[in-house]
């Protein structure tokens, strides 16, 4: 790996497993002190701070219900005072839940919107004051807030779409400081909730142009170049990395 965010301080919500834990693997390996968040799994966590240490950069976890805006923003702070500043946030944490409109699934909207969008507004609103100019935001989105290959999942694409929207704002509102705000949209990614070997892996394989699931680790690639200076032009771009599955 390379030092490229040498010095450099990192948050990422939701980051003791899947996506976000390789996110926070993959910063840490190119030089950042990471402090991640995560809602329960313990030992999940504590696995990835051990990375974090193991790759001779501080880590730390607090745990943290992203569903409930003041823990969200309380944590965004605690994280920022024990790294002593922030360039780097990751906005990982999510949950989804397909349910179709038949079912009037009111308390899955609400979750969901809580979760992934009320949650993701509140660390970024606690964020942006502290975080240095020329920093970066990144929001782990969807594949699902443009496209909808299976039914029951109009909330869950509704609300990536929603972050979506709101990074674009939020590139236009905090280009005058250089930070630079992006959006990942994964399409099928191989982790613990959607293994490349599921059930639904058998619906959703055929339809990836590469004929296979994505690994956790490529999307932490992306996320790692995106806060890196190599990224320096791109803001306000939700970028697809689905293996060709949205083509």
């Amino acid at each position: 790996m390379t030092s490229r965010l040498e010095g450099k301080k990192a948050i990422v919500t939701g980051g003791s497993r899947g996506i976000g834990a390789a996110i926070a693997r993959r910063l840490a390996a190119d030089g950042a002190d990471v402090v991640i968040t995560f809602a329960g799994n313990q030992d999940a966590a504590n696995q990835t701070v051990g990375a974090i240490t193991a790759a001779g950069r501080k880590g730390y976890a607090i745990q943290a219900d992203s569903a409930d805006p003041v823990a969200q923003r309380a944590a965004i702070k605690e994280a920022i005072e024990k790294l002593g500043g922030l360039d780097i946030l990751v906005h990982n944490a999510g949950i989804a839940d397909f349910a179709s409109i038949e079912t009037d699934p009111a308390d899955s909207f609400r979750r969901q919107f809580g979760v992934n969008v009320d949650g993701v507004f509140a660390g970024t609103a606690a964020a942006v004051p502290m975080i240095a100019d020329g920093g970066r935001i990144i929001v782990i989105g969807s594949i699902n807030a443009h496209t909808m290959p299976i039914a029951g999942g109009a909330i869950y694409g509704a609300t990536k779409a929603a972050v979506a929207g709101l990074v674009r704002g939020w590139a236009r509102d905090l280009g005058s400081r250089g930070i630079l705000v992006n959006v990942i949209q994964p399409g099928p990614i191989d982790t613990d909730l959607n293994p490349a070997d599921g059930e639904i892996a058998k619906l959703l394989t055929p339809g990836i142009a590469l004929g296979r699931y994505g690994k956790a680790d490529e999307v932490a690639a992306l996320a790692a170049f995106l806060a890196s200076d190599e990224a320096s032009y791109i803001t306000g771009a939700a970028i697809d990395i689905d293996g060709g599955f949205s083509l």
